[in-house]
């Protein structure tokens, strides 16, 4: 898993070198498909339960599960972006919110408190722990800053499938819920709003947005609980040292798309 969550990782810093306005989010789908191929692997989403892209790329107001198409980036939006990364059986799915050029305070706040609703829950997937701990670590830093927390979208478990038991609400109470075991693998993955929690879906099935059209932000580790802490498995950057990490082929990132 760790292997494949590297291979997500350069996905994701492939695709953060591409996002600039006029950029459509069908291009950044076919980049992020070529180079995941080239390394071994295969897109995770792609033809999951019907879905007809590698990526979810969800700009603006829409929170998760957009499908990539025509729409091209215009400076100002924010853009969700969710990759999910199978390497030899083992799922990687981790996710992350950009900034196309200079955005607003509200937005840049949205973006900000929500990674770190993320760092929050993630320092909480330690043995010993309940899920409510978690939950509840995302939940009170991400109310903290005035967004609202999605509540009919969740985390999960994942392993050989993408979605594994247990799930992993982005709210919740303390010590409360299943116990964390060593060995556990945990999609921890915030959603938030500028505004309220209510979410619609749109005609085609899959994109969800927030219901009264304000800002939407996703961000999204794969973390392993281990008796030392938590273990990121799909860091943001990969570091120059883990380049050479199987699975990892550093000319094919720098020419994919």
């Amino acid at each position: 898993m760790a292997a494949a969550g590297l291979i997500q990782a350069a996905t994701l810093d492939l695709l953060a070198a591409k996002i600039r306005p006029g950029v459509s989010t069908e291009e950044l789908d076919v980049a992020a498909e070529r180079f995941i191929r080239s390394q071994g692997a295969i897109p995770t989403f792609k033809g999951y339960r019907g879905f007809p892209g590698s990526i979810c790329a969800s700009p603006n107001t829409m929170v998760v599960h957009g499908i990539p198409g025509r729409y091209r980036l215009e400076r100002g939006d924010i853009l969700s972006v969710d990759i999910g990364v199978t390497f030899e059986g083992w799922v990687a799915d981790a996710a992350r919110t950009f900034a196309v050029g200079e955005i607003t305070p509200l937005a840049e706040n949205l973006l900000s408190a929500t990674e770190q609703s993320l760092y929050a829950g993630v320092q909480r997937c330690r043995p010993g722990n309940r899920m409510g701990d978690v939950s509840n670590a995302i939940q009170r830093t991400a109310e903290k800053a005035g967004l609202s927390v999605v509540r009919s979208l969740v985390g999960h478990g994942v392993g050989k499938s993408m979605h594994e038991d247990p799930q992993v609400p982005n709210y919740g109470k303390p010590g409360k819920g299943p116990l964390l075991e060593e060995g556990m693998v945990l999609a921890i993955e915030p959603m938030t709003t500028a505004g309220r929690a209510a979410v619609r879906v749109a005609g085609d099935g899959w994109a969800i947005f927030s219901q009264d059209d304000s800002l939407a932000a996703h961000f999204e580790f794969t973390v392993a609980v281990t008796r030392e802490g938590p273990r990121v498995l799909t860091p943001w950057h990969v570091l120059p040292e883990q380049r050479g990490a199987k699975g990892i082929d550093t000319q094919a990132a720098a020419t994919a798309g």
